[in-house]
């Protein structure tokens, strides 16, 4: 089955995968039902969960009804327990909207919600991230995750979201990060796909952010805090929603304008 997944995840254009996604959940849902781990964002119980991953599969990751990651279920988690998200009015925009939250988000009446990208087929607003349609101070709540290690032009896309987002607003800029490295790689002259998804875990990913992806969002404005959920949680928990201990939530503030 790993074999398999591999072969289609790098085969298939992701928009054409969201898509057949959509006609194959079913069929996991009734082969894979048990109650060993549990999607924190549905609530449903698998006997196991699916591999994943473009270069290396990490087996027993992938949720059969959500299609959700560790990342998600912990970003899931962390909103429900730990801010205002599912009960005050926000306007919110979400980059690259994810299945396993795009419909659930739309539900929520007290959320203004807006989805955008240049290539998703389920996005409201077709937009260049470095060049967004939308204007300064608009939103209280940005979710922007693995969306930047796309971007040549980070930087550029760093502040378009400091931009458009309120002040006294938040954001939460997951990236896929390696800890181990103090600084930032890239290397435009790798254009061959397969070496770029070995040195950079992807075959469409520009770079490998290091520990000073939080300084550079510092540098365009925001504060940032380095969160570690997991933490809170308890070891039990962890493998049963299938996290990935010690994972960073990236959650930036825009400051509020003094009065003075």
């Amino acid at each position: 089955m790993k074999s398999i997944f591999k072969f289609f995840l790098n085969l298939l254009p992701r928009p054409l995968l969201i898509r057949l996604s959509y006609l194959v959940r079913p069929i996991l849902e009734l082969f894979l039902k048990g109650n060993t781990y549990t999607d924190p964002i549905d609530g449903k119980s698998f006997r196991t969960f699916l591999p994943y991953g473009y270069v290396k599969q990490r087996p027993n990751i992938l949720s059969p009804s959500t299609l959700s990651l560790e990342r998600h279920r912990l970003l899931w988690l962390y909103l429900k327990n730990e801010t205002d998200f599912f009960t005050a009015e926000k306007k919110v925009l979400h980059f690259a909207p994810e299945q396993c939250f795009l419909k659930r988000f739309r539900k929520l009446k007290h959320l203004a919600y807006t989805t955008t990208d240049l290539l998703s087929p389920i996005a409201d607003v077709k937009a260049d991230i470095c060049n967004l349609p939308f204007e300064d101070n608009s939103y209280d709540v940005i979710l922007c995750n693995h969306v930047l290690e796309h971007i040549p032009n980070d930087t550029k896309a760093m502040q378009e979201l400091h931009r458009v987002m309120r002040h006294g607003g938040y954001g939460v800029f997951q990236i896929p990060q390696d800890l181990r490295r103090e600084l930032t790689f890239e290397d435009d002259s790798i254009t061959d796909k397969t070496k770029r998804a070995k040195i950079f875990g992807q075959y469409d990913h520009v770079r490998v952010y290091g520990k000073d992806y939080f300084d550079k969002l510092r540098s365009i404005g925001f504060q940032v805090e380095e969160v570690d959920y997991t933490s809170k949680l308890s070891e039990t928990e962890i493998n049963k929603y299938r996290l990935a201990k010690g994972e960073i939530i990236p959650l930036v503030y825009k400051p509020k304008v003094s009065s003075l």
